[in-house]
């Protein structure tokens, strides 16, 4: 592997305590470093974020060496603000022992901030699928995307099937219009159709995904008392669960369950100013605050949406409780593997039902998210093709309605 990485970065590696290279690592940074367009598949904790940027960092040292260091020359998206933020904080350590210049714009970016890179544009840029759009027709600063040689996209399952995505899409054929071919580098740990999530990424895009994945420990709970003591009933299982481990993450599914199971726990005397709500509604320093309070051991627990589903830094969590089925093994599967954030460890969950409808449909989950059956994910990335063709050949706006219709299948 030193063969295909720089001295440098090996070095900053065993640095940062890197003794060795995960599964992944071994299987894909060698196809990363020679040029290929990838999927990069693997559980949680397996190191996905280190595998695309060690050879990207290699390659950025290599130009600025040859002194071609102008320009933005490799994009990192994610999803999330947040995600950014961990990203930039994660990436900083990297980049400053390498000499290589960092940047993060996206809403939140102030002008100031956006003033020095439009005339000193970052080696490397953490952005998102909306900023990245923005910045393709920013003045100055879109001339400075000539240069891209890579793009590496994060939980690339959040964006391949929603409208995102598809704003995602027409913006990397956007993005090839102005520069040279790039790579492209996809990075997931729950897709259950690979290849065609490996298509929306790039038509020339391979597959490459972990041997083994770790084996979930997961149990469906259904407490029941008398006819109006439900909740209370489940409310105390919780609290027990939570007192009985170090670190819990409590996963709801909407925003206002999380309002209302943080009150309702903060009311039991062991949780009390031990328990914080964590959702996107919340400001950027509440959030922030949570995240930090909770990652060095002030919170025992986190209700929370899907604002900390991906892969946002907390620290070591040891248990992750989902309330109310979450509809979706794959969702299941990547919000249970937030715990045991490590690849020798295993993730544990419990899910805990509502009513007798519920428990059946966590039970249904549960059992295909232990057995890694996972829903296919409906790439958009046939109709983003069409709708840039639409754009580019200037067809009139009457036939863009159309497109929808002719991607439906035929009934029967």
């Amino acid at each position: 592997m030193q063969a295909v990485l720089r001295p440098e970065v090996v070095a900053t590696a065993k640095k940062k305590g890197f003794t060795e290279l995960t599964g992944i690592q071994l299987k894909a940074i060698p196809a990363i470093a020679v040029g290929w367009d990838v999927l990069v598949i693997a559980p949680t904790g397996f190191g996905k974020s280190e595998t695309a940027f060690l050879p990207i960092l290699s390659k950025l040292v290599e130009a600025k060496e040859g002194g071609n260091a102008n320009g933005i020359q490799a994009i990192y998206i994610t999803p999330l603000r947040a995600l950014n933020r961990d990203m930039l904080e994660r990436l900083s350590f990297w980049c400053k022992e390498l000499g290589i210049t960092l940047g993060v714009r996206h809403g939140d970016t102030p002008y100031s901030e956006r003033r020095k890179q439009r005339d000193n544009p970052p080696q490397l840029m953490i952005t998102t699928p909306e900023t990245l759009g923005s910045m393709l027709v920013a003045p100055k600063l879109k001339d400075s995307l000539a240069n891209v040689r890579f793009v590496v996209v994060d939980e690339v399952h959040e964006l391949a099937s929603s409208k995102r995505g598809l704003q995602l899409s027409l913006s990397l054929e956007r993005l090839h219009e102005k520069s040279r071919a790039f790579q492209t580098i996809g990075l997931s740990a729950t897709v259950g159709n690979a290849g065609e999530v490996a298509a929306f990424l790039s038509p020339l895009a391979r597959v490459v995904r972990t041997d083994g994945a770790r084996q979930l420990q997961l149990v469906v709970e259904f407490p029941s008392e008398k006819p109006g003591k439900e909740t209370a009933a489940k409310a105390e299982l919780i609290a027990r669960l939570i007192d009985e481990h170090k670190k819990t993450l409590l996963f709801v599914n909407t925003r206002s369950f999380a309002e209302g199971m943080g009150s309702l726990l903060s009311l039991i005397p062991s949780l009390k100013g031990k328990i914080a709500v964590h959702h996107s509604s919340l400001s950027k320093d509440a959030r922030v605050e949570t995240e930090d309070r909770f990652k060095h051991g002030k919170l025992k627990a986190i209700v929370c949406t899907s604002s900390l589903e991906l892969g946002i830094d907390v620290g070591d969590v040891d248990l992750v409780i989902q309330y109310v089925s979450p509809r979706q093994t794959s969702r299941l599967v990547q919000r249970v593997g937030r715990s045991g954030h490590c690849r020798h460890l295993a993730p544990k969950g419990v899910v805990v039902a509502v009513d007798a409808l519920d428990a059946a449909e966590c039970a249904v989950v549960a059992r295909k998210a232990v057995a890694n059956e996972l829903e296919p994910i409906a790439s958009l990335l046939q109709y983003a093709r069409m709708l840039w063709t639409c754009w580019r050949t200037r067809l009139p706006a009457s036939l863009w309605t159309s497109v929808p219709l002719l991607l439906k299948k035929p009934s029967g």
